[in-house]
């Protein structure tokens, strides 16, 4: 026996239209609210459709008019990347869901792992029609994912800039603006050994951050020097790394430019461990700055930006990109090199010949 007053569970359009004694055509044109149904019609369609738990088959809706309603992105996964994880792609998603939300649109995380070929995951993914349009992140220097978006003609854009054949969408951070200013902030406090840390990967930020890296030290007539350049995993366990491989340096550098957040936890850490004081024996400047990196001392400087308006942006180039909502964003098709606002610390204020050289001895 049915309890009194419990809603039928109705499974879709046909049970709908049966509850209502009216035909299926009938039903679908007043859920999407086609203008030939009489509002008293609309108003009982809708009103059963509320109390019955109808729900419409998206999938089918889709297939029928070949869209999905959802936009992908990928990003990498693997157990690094989940211990050391911050909120970039979270402040990133609110700013996309925020854009997207206005056109309906949903959101898909897609985590490539560690130990797969990327563009063979996005291969897969490209297949099964599982979105609509991507972001790829982590771009790489060749980056094969891009020729594969480009030649299935599926709208994407990329987080960062590659050296892949063809134009295509990207937003990336100002990598170049970042160690120019840090070189000039150290050249000003009288540093000339300038170290920098950079991925270990292939990825293209790593190459953009070390060519600008050594365009400002020549400007300063300052000699490049390979041995400087720390290529450690963007990790707190790379910043850790780095900072013991520059302690085992026989003419150990003055000061050092991280390339990513977290690794000053680990430098941080290291130091400390052997005695070396941040901000009166070696300069720090780190590059973003993260939740996780704000309490630590002495204070780190650091470049600040709007993760929330890169989302947005990102999406605003996405959607100028995709045929249905082009017209709604006539200026989002232009390439966007994003830029950070330095945030002085006490980490690298001290000047050169002013302090004692104990991380020389």
């Amino acid at each position: 026996m049915r309890s009194r007053g419990k809603a039928p569970a109705a499974r879709g359009i046909r049970q709908l239209a049966q509850h209502l004694n009216i035909s299926i055509g009938t039903v679908s044109r007043a859920l999407n609210n086609k203008p030939d149904v009489n509002e008293e019609t609309r108003r009982r369609v809708l009103a059963a459709a509320e109390h019955l738990g109808y729900v419409a088959n998206q999938s089918g809706r889709s297939l029928r008019q070949g869209e999905t309603k959802v936009i992908g992105l990928m990003i990498e996964s693997s157990q690094e990347v989940v211990e050391n994880a911050d909120n970039f792609f979270l402040g990133v998603t609110s700013g996309l869901q925020h854009c997207f939300a206005r056109h309906k649109l949903d959101l898909l995380m897609l985590p490539c792992p560690a130990d797969e070929d990327p563009r063979e995951y996005l291969k897969r993914m490209v297949a099964r029609r599982v979105v609509d349009a991507m972001i790829i992140s982590n771009t790489q220097r060749i980056d094969r994912r891009i020729d594969l978006l480009s030649r299935a003609k599926i709208p994407f854009v990329a987080v960062g800039r590659s050296l892949s054949p063809g134009k295509f969408p990207w937003v990336d951070l100002d990598f170049e603006g970042v160690a120019e200013r840090a070189v000039e902030r150290l050249v000003a406090h009288g540093h000339r050994r300038i170290a920098i840390t950079a991925p270990s990967t292939e990825a293209n930020l790593g190459y953009l951050f070390v060519d600008s890296y050594r365009r400002a030290l020549e400007r300063h007539c300052i000699r490049f020097d390979p041995s400087l350049v720390i290529r450690v995993k963007s990790s707190e366990q790379g910043g850790y790394q780095a900072a013991h491989e520059l302690l085992q340096l026989e003419d150990r550098p003055t000061a050092v430019i991280l390339i990513y957040e977290l690794m000053a936890l680990g430098l941080y850490r290291r130091l400390m461990e052997s005695g070396i004081r941040i901000g009166r024996d070696l300069a720090v400047i780190g590059f973003r700055d993260a939740p996780r990196a704000r309490f630590l001392q002495p204070s780190l400087s650091c470049f600040r930006m709007s993760l929330y308006d890169l989302g947005i942006a990102l999406g605003q180039m996405l959607l100028s990109n995709m045929p249905a909502y082009r017209a709604s964003y006539p200026d989002g098709g232009r390439n966007i090199i994003w830029p950070l606002e330095l945030v002085p610390g006490e980490s690298d204020t001290f000047e050169v010949g002013l302090q004692p050289d104990r991380l020389a001895k």
